[in-house]
């Protein structure tokens, strides 16, 4: 990781606007646009910021839409990252139903790991047997975990399967989560990590220092792709002093 690979933005605001610009000059380019999403607070940022100002935007009909991860719970549940996204955006914007692929959280969850994996597939470009997104938006956790591969599962970042099942190493929540050498073969990641909260790990990771070798998020780097950091300035206060 070099400091070129950061995006450094004033706040959180401020860095959801401006990865949400890219984003969507990134989905112009190309005939089809495969993205995987994230969850969390930073994403309904940007998730409110693309509904209010790309409602109109042409990119809609071409981009396919995925999660990095679910909670296994129903579509209208308030912990369903499918949820929010719909409330946020899908609602506001004019995305095909057929270009939306949720993860069923109401399904089996070892079930609907296989089934999504499958479905990921079929939908995508194969390369050494993993499907590659055109990009996957992750978030990094307060340890360091990404997507759902959590320190206590960090086998997950070498599965042969694309998806697996997860558990929430302290609400025991059961989830499904992309595996890490799908994260790797996409074409883009991007980390979309704001506020002082996740300083210290974010240092940890840069310098290789702590316990950086524990975080799961240290160990995604595309292998042909590009990986990038938006972050706001609390993010990285101290990382590259």
């Amino acid at each position: 990781m070099t400091k070129d690979q950061f995006i450094i933005s004033k706040d959180a605001q401020a860095t959801a606007e401006a990865f949400g610009d890219y984003l969507m000059a990134e989905a112009a380019k190309k005939e089809q646009f495969h993205v995987a999403l994230s969850g969390g607070s930073t994403p309904k940022i940007l998730f409110d910021y693309l509904a209010e100002n790309y409602a109109d935007a042409a990119q809609w009909q071409k981009m396919h839409f995925y999660w990095g991860d679910e909670r296994m719970v129903p579509p209208t549940d308030g912990d369903s990252n499918y949820k929010m996204t719909k409330d946020r955006l899908f609602d506001k914007v004019p995305v095909p139903a057929e270009n939306i692929h949720r993860i069923l959280g109401e399904e089996d969850p070892a079930d609907e790991a296989v089934r999504y994996g499958s479905l990921l597939t079929q939908q995508m470009n194969v390369v050494n047997g993993l499907p590659v997104f055109d990009m996957v938006i992750l978030g990094m956790g307060g340890d360091g975990h990404t997507a759902s591969i959590f320190p206590h599962e960090i086998e997950l970042l070498q599965s042969s399967n694309v998806c697996d099942v997860a558990t929430h190493p302290e609400s025991g929540q059961i989830r499904v989560t992309l595996s890490g050498p799908v994260i790797n073969a996409a074409s883009e990641v991007v980390f979309l990590v704001t506020g002082s909260g996740k300083q210290e790990k974010i240092d940890e990771i840069y310098h290789q220092k702590g316990g950086w070798e524990s975080y799961p998020a240290s160990f995604i780097k595309p292998t042909d792709g590009k990986l990038q950091w938006y972050v706001d300035e609390a993010a990285v206060a101290e990382v590259f002093k």
